[in-house]
């Protein structure tokens, strides 16, 4: 009887051991932060001037023709990123301003959150904030949408600009 047991020990022994393998994979997740704004090219905002005296400027409408997009990975531990704006120079008089919409397309992972409508200046501001690991999509109609628009601020400060160029830097970050 012991060498009954024994004999099915030993086959049921080897047949285990060759039913599964084992292997170690080496894997490499990089940090990655990438952003672009979609579709590329500049666009013309102009205020319209008034046909009675007495009115105000007419604001142009907003522009909503600019998409971020972005890739994030994040280092283990790593802080959430966040993107922010800033404008190589101010026309006096007038405010500048932007707002990224809520994520929406084809992205995925843990995708930024708006800060609202943001007054841009020399100094960076903040416009989306919370990015981890996450990807937006790429081109249009993926990421956050960005309304940017124009108002006068202060009627005493305007003078007249003619096709004053106005560069408005987008920046991933920690």
């Amino acid at each position: 009887m012991k060498l009954k047991e024994l004999i099915l020990s030993l086959t049921f022994g080897l047949m285990s051991g060759g039913l599964f393998s084992q292997t170690t994979v080496a894997l490499t997740l990089p940090v990655v932060t990438l952003l672009d704004v979609e579709p590329t090219g500049s666009f013309t905002l102009n205020f319209t001037a008034p046909t009675e005296a007495g009115q105000a400027l007419t604001a142009p409408a907003a522009n909503t023709t600019k998409w971020v997009n972005y890739t994030s990975a994040i280092a283990s531990g790593g802080l959430t990123r966040r993107v922010t704006a800033s404008i190589n120079q101010v026309i006096p008089g007038v405010n500048i301003r932007v707002q990224a919409a809520a994520a929406s397309g084809a992205g995925g992972g843990t995708l930024g959150t708006s800060s609202g409508l943001v007054t841009l200046s020399t100094t960076a501001s903040t416009i989306i904030t919370g990015i981890g690991g996450a990807y937006t999509g790429n081109g249009a109609n993926n990421g956050h949408m960005l309304t940017i628009s124009l108002s006068v601020n202060t009627y005493a400060n305007l003078s007249a600009h003619i096709n004053t160029p106005v560069v408005i830097t987008y920046t991933i970050t920690e």
